[in-house]
């Protein structure tokens, strides 16, 4: 770890920096001017985001963490673009409290919309300005100059390096609301399928994630979990495992246990032995699986409407009225690799490298867990194998903080047990949904009626409270209560308020205060839910008219580029009505809006289902979205294809198994995912590119669709309609009376 150099430092060794601000927001606050686009809007000094030395080097910042989705190429491409750099010439640094922007967390594919809309206004603007710069020099008008690879150039072929333009250029300046932005005619690098920067390590083993870091000095620590949530530690027996070799320390701190060695294999089985010796109290009193919805039907819930429209009353002659209800079980993250951080204290700074999606958050909630303030605390983004959402990376940061406080000085890696992740990781909260609507005699939709049950879908850090050990401690921090994510974007309700245009709606979000278990964000949040419940029931209100699914769509929809993603991937499926399809096969269709304002995506679907087993497969799916400005092709087609196979998973296989006593799913043999043999044989992702139009966020774009195609699917291959996820063999065989 090297300090880092302040910016009057750099100046003086010579070379232009664009030194990067840290700036408050309160102090931000007080800054007048038009809004700012992206995360400008919070950082808006154009030297928060990019660096260039005397060299012409140039050093890209960002706030957000690469999670697997691509974002640093993406991000990349963008500067390149409008800084007119080659794309090998930019070094990226990502989300780190000591050195990047506070862009909060990478989440609700938010990436390109805040981070890239940010570069990309800062890039134009200091090219502009280089260009100008170097037209004082040449005396020549700025319009007859032009910035290519790294330089300016006059038409009589005459060059200046930037790394020669930028000294004694102070950029610590706020950007201006307009830019001079390249159009998208001229691009040479945006739209351009451009191999992403983080794979090469990841195919060829070479280290790549926080669990692969393995520092000089480094020691290994285990944590020993309660029983089950609740259980509190009445008393330990640390001698034997103390007395194994390589055994540095046992930590206790309340209900907090942890065994630090010099070897992983011997922290794992002095975890063990320790476990051994510990005595636990008390416990969860959780319902029965079984009994689950009538259980959180119970539960006290905040009722808000979020829509509501109303309908022509009465109801005419020969409406008819049809009612369903859907149901979702508690879900996991799955990670590959379970979480794992590393953190070291120096002189009472503590640096923590962790996977969380947030390094400012978890910060604020590490300085307050360990009494410090919030500079004494830094944490870097390293990647972690494998997550979309909030899963154990914050929680196993706080487990090596603490541990690390119990050894000033050495490097503590922290490594949780695959069981430990199932069992204690925040899990996707259980959903129940209900949908009535009203079909005129015309089949048209006069009035809908939705309401959806779910409890936050956000827990993530900002309090220590919110950080599993912090509440395991002597002197217990106490979380954070669970409130409703606010619309538009929302949280259980997130696409709850359908896109379709009904003369009459109402939509109800009945929010549940406190769950069974413990709840927090998962990739696309209720959206999954929400999206498969409200195309569901399209297709129970097309099958009541009499219509094909996707003419019944297309009537309800008037904004123009939903109709375009439903029309294109209904195309390249080969979609007709009526069309009939061998016995056991059937094709279903979904489409949504990423939170009504996000990326469109629509997904046709062939399924076949076995009848002898129940056994569902995705034979091949078709995908249309429109995300705006196309970056990276290859890079959004990954991100949609990752999404529908995901989703694959959650609607076939996937649900947290528990009984009274606590969590049972704690492996891949009780929590089962999709394997390889039951990927769809094809998956085709059309784009739909929309230069000089806004980047729309797409990383999640593809879950709710791609749910309620295979659903569509199942009651098209099956004549039974399934209202309740996971869709498992044993309920389809149940369904179909085999």
């Amino acid at each position: 770890m090297s300090a880092a150099l302040s910016r009057r430092g750099l100046l003086g060794a010579g070379a232009l920096v664009l030194a990067f601000s840290l700036r408050p927001a309160a102090v931000r606050a007080q800054d007048a001017g038009p809004p700012l686009p992206g995360s400008l809007k919070e950082s808006p000094e154009l030297d928060a985001w990019l660096r260039i030395d005397a060299f012409g080097a140039v050093t890209l910042f960002t706030g957000k963490a690469e999670l697997g989705q691509g974002v640093k190429t993406a991000l990349l491409q963008v500067a390149a673009e409008e800084l007119e750099v080659p794309l090998g010439g930019i070094a990226l640094v990502t989300a780190d409290t000591a050195r990047t922007p506070n862009e909060g967390y990478t989440a609700g594919s938010h990436s390109m919309q805040d981070s890239g809309t940010a570069i990309r206004h800062a890039a134009a603007q200091l090219r502009q300005m280089l260009i100008e710069r170097a037209a004082e020099r040449l005396g020549r008008p700025a319009g007859e100059l032009r910035a290519e690879r790294g330089a300016v150039a006059t038409p009589d072929g005459r060059r200046i390096g930037y790394g020669e333009l930028v000294q004694g250029l102070d950029l610590h300046r706020r950007a201006s609301p307009e830019s001079p932005l390249k159009p998208a005619a001229a691009f040479t690098v945006m739209g351009q399928p451009v191999p992403r920067v983080d794979i090469p390590a990841k195919l060829t083993g070479a280290p790549a994630y926080v669990q692969d870091m393995r520092p000089e000095g480094i020691v290994h620590a285990r944590v020993v979990r309660p029983p089950a949530p609740g259980a509190r530690l009445a008393s330990l027996d640390p001698g034997p495992a103390e007395a194994l070799p390589g055994v540095i320390a046992v930590v206790r701190d309340g209900n907090f246990l942890a065994v630090v060695a010099g070897k992983e294999w011997q922290a794992i089985k002095a975890m063990r032995l320790l476990a051994a010796g510990a005595r636990w109290e008390g416990g969860p009193n959780l319902p029965r699986q079984e009994d689950l919805f009538p259980a959180l039907r119970a539960l006290p819930t905040e009722d808000t409407a979020i829509l509501e429209r109303a309908a022509p009353r009465p109801a005419p002659a020969g409406a008819r009225e049809v009612r369903a209800a859907y149901t979702r079980q508690y879900q996991a993250h799955g990670s590959i690799g379970p979480s794992c951080a590393l953190a070291r204290d120096v002189d009472g700074t503590m640096t923590v490298w962790t996977h969380t999606q947030g390094v400012y958050p978890l910060r604020a909630a590490l300085a307050e867990m360990l009494g410090r303030d919030p500079e004494q605390v830094r944490c870097i983004h390293t990647e972690g194998s494998g997550c979309y959402g909030h899963n154990g990376a914050d929680d196993v940061a706080a487990d090596a903080a603490l541990v690390a406080r119990a050894l000033p000085g050495r490097p503590v890696r922290l490594q949780w047990m695959r069981e430990q992740e199932a069992a204690w990781e925040p899990l996707s909260a259980a959903m129940m949904t209900e949908a009535r609507a009203t079909l005129g005699a015309d089949g048209r939709v006069l009035d809908w009626d939705y309401g959806v049950w779910s409890n936050t879908h956000n827990a993530r850090p900002g309090k220590a409270g919110d950080l599993l050990a912090a509440t395991h401690l002597a002197r217990p921090f106490v979380p954070s209560p669970p409130r409703a994510m606010p619309q538009p974007e929302g949280g259980g309700d997130r696409n709850a308020i359908p896109l379709y245009a009904f003369p009459g709606a109402r939509v109800m979000h009945h929010f549940i205060p406190e769950m069974p278990l413990r709840v927090s964000a998962m990739r696309s949040l209720g959206a999954y839910m929400n999206v498969f419940s409200i195309e569901s029931f399209m297709d129970e209100l097309a099958a009541t008219a009499g219509a094909d699914p996707v003419v019944f769509r297309l009537a309800h929809l008037e904004d123009e580029r939903a109709r375009a993603v439903v029309s294109l991937a209904a195309e390249r499926f080969g979609w007709k009505p009526g069309a009939a399809l061998p016995p056991g096969r059937g094709r279903g269709f979904g489409f949504a809006r990423y939170k009504n304002l996000a990326a469109y995506c629509a997904v046709a679907a062939e399924v076949m289902v076995e009848r002898e087993t129940g056994r569902a497969r995705p034979i091949r799916v078709v995908a249309a979205v429109d995300s705006g400005t196309v970056v990276n092709p290859d890079g959004l087609r990954n991100q949609v294809e990752g999404a529908i196979i995901q989703s694959t998973s959650w609607t076939l296989y996937e649900r947290v198994d528990f009984t009274p006593e606590g969590v049972t799913a704690v492996d891949w043999s009780t929590y089962p995912i999709l394997r390889f043999g039951a990927v769809p044989e094809t998956v085709e992702v059309h784009l739909i590119d929309r230069p000089d139009t806004p980047f729309l966020g797409a990383g999640e774009t593809g879950q709710g669709p791609t749910a309620a195609a295979i659903g569509n699917a199942v009651a098209h291959a099956t004549g039974r309609r399934m209202r309740d996820l996971p869709m498992t063999r044993e309920r389809i065989k149940a369904a179909i009376g085999v």
